[in-house]
């Protein structure tokens, strides 16, 4: 099989992420419309990731947050967005790259994007700084960080890969097909 120079893995990410920093930047300028709102999971520990210590220690590995009714000052750049969420009645603000979310849920029309996400971790303790990459395993589940009151997760959505177009279930796995609109970055690759 002959090997992909190009990376079109990488590009379909980078473009379906591009939705993502779209959506949020007109979020930002007028406001959520209608009934739309957002569940994003990212990785805590992935590069310029800025969150309390408070919350790092609560979600070291992945965090869901919601945006919906509680939050504000929602900045939006290139390449991250900032927001602003209460936890627990303590305001936080949350500094996430683009690079870091490893999901996108949007339960109002029944929206998703999943990301394959790679973090560094140390190889060992001798290593003197050495890193590997090692992508996130699928099973982690999903922790969910409210504002306020704590609306169901998608855990089903983001819990297990996305399967093709035409086997996927909707959010609540009842297997109707008519509303779903997932988009797999599987459907980009080639199988081996």
């Amino acid at each position: 099989m002959p090997q992909d120079m190009i990376r079109y893995d990488i590009l379909a990410q980078e473009a379906l992420r591009g939705v993502i920093r779209k959506v949020l930047g007109e979020v930002a300028k007028a406001g959520l419309p209608g009934n739309h709102h957002f569940f994003v999971t990212f990785l805590t520990g992935a590069a310029g990731v800025r969150i309390s210590s408070r919350l790092h220690e609560k979600y070291p590995e992945q965090m869901t947050i919601v945006l919906q009714h509680q939050f504000w000052d929602l900045q939006v750049t290139d390449t991250l967005f900032e927001v602003g969420l209460s936890f627990g009645d303590v305001p936080e603000r949350l500094v996430v790259p683009f690079s870091a979310i490893r999901g996108f849920y949007d339960p109002s029309v029944n929206f998703e994007l999943e990301f394959d996400v790679e973090v560094e971790e140390t190889v060992g303790d001798n290593d003197q700084g050495i890193t590997s990459i090692a992508p996130i395993p699928q099973a982690d589940k999903p922790k969910l960080a409210t504002p306020g009151a704590k609306p169901k997760p998608p855990a089903k959505t983001l819990k297990k890969p996305v399967k093709a177009a035409d086997d996927k279930q909707d959010a609540d796995g009842s297997g109707d097909k008519s509303t779903a609109s997932v988009v797999s970055l599987d459907s980009f690759r080639k199988k081996k």
